[in-house]
């Protein structure tokens, strides 16, 4: 914390309160409030942060979007979720016009946008969103990777709130074993994986695998 107060002094100092480099670095202060539930601290430095980037860079920017994205998933995170809808969805629009629909950064925009209907009971809004992601990742990414896990973990978990067990299943067991391969047994990733599954199994009634995993 004190390193990053410190960068955004010299910032300001040396550059200015409105430099997009001042922005990165309340940016990166504002992550680290974030990171500790700081809220309320965290707020004005993303805020501002987006002000400067609006400004000084355009209200399409890449970078633009990183501070909507940011600021939305404070909003969510926070509860506010009529705040964080229009953040949310402006960044996603910025990244499919600027990146292209098939970008990385698009994918976790629509993840982004998916957990907040999600979180807002609009599961059918989020459930073709976290496809798209899916897709992407796989195709950027490749079917093995650590990202395609959350992916497959995300699609997972809202088609079991859904009751859709069926469709859960072959998705989480899947996100299972990449975690395993790519991650190890041990990894904290693998081990809610493993809970994941296990919850799963138990709405399934099979128990006996619920317990296994548990084991």
């Amino acid at each position: 914390l004190p390193l990053c107060e410190k960068a955004l002094a010299v910032h300001e100092r040396q550059l200015g309160p409105d430099h997009p480099a001042t922005a990165t670095s309340l940016n990166n202060l504002a992550l680290l409030h974030y990171a500790m539930g700081q809220y309320e601290r965290a707020r004005p430095l993303y805020e501002r942060a987006l002000r400067i980037r609006e400004v000084q860079l355009g209200r399409d920017h890449p970078d633009t979007a990183t501070s909507l994205s940011n600021l939305g998933a404070l909003h969510m995170s926070a509860g506010h979720y009529d705040e964080a809808l229009p953040l949310l969805e402006r960044a996603l629009a910025i990244r499919q016009s600027r990146m292209g629909t098939e970008h990385l950064d698009t994918a976790a925009a629509l993840s982004n946008l998916a957990a907040l209907y999600e979180s807002t009971g609009q599961c059918g809004r989020a459930l073709p969103l976290y496809e798209q992601a899916l897709r992407i990742h796989e195709t950027q990414l490749g079917p093995e990777h650590p990202s395609t896990a959350i992916s497959l973990n995300n699609l997972a978990v809202l088609y079991r709130s859904l009751g859709q067990y069926d469709k859960a299943l072959p998705l989480c067991e899947r996100a299972l074993a990449i975690k395993k391969r790519v991650l190890g047994s041990d990894h904290p990733d693998t081990a809610r994986g493993m809970g994941n599954l296990a919850a799963l199994y138990e709405s399934l009634g099979d128990y006996a695998k619920a317990l296994g995993l548990h084991e």
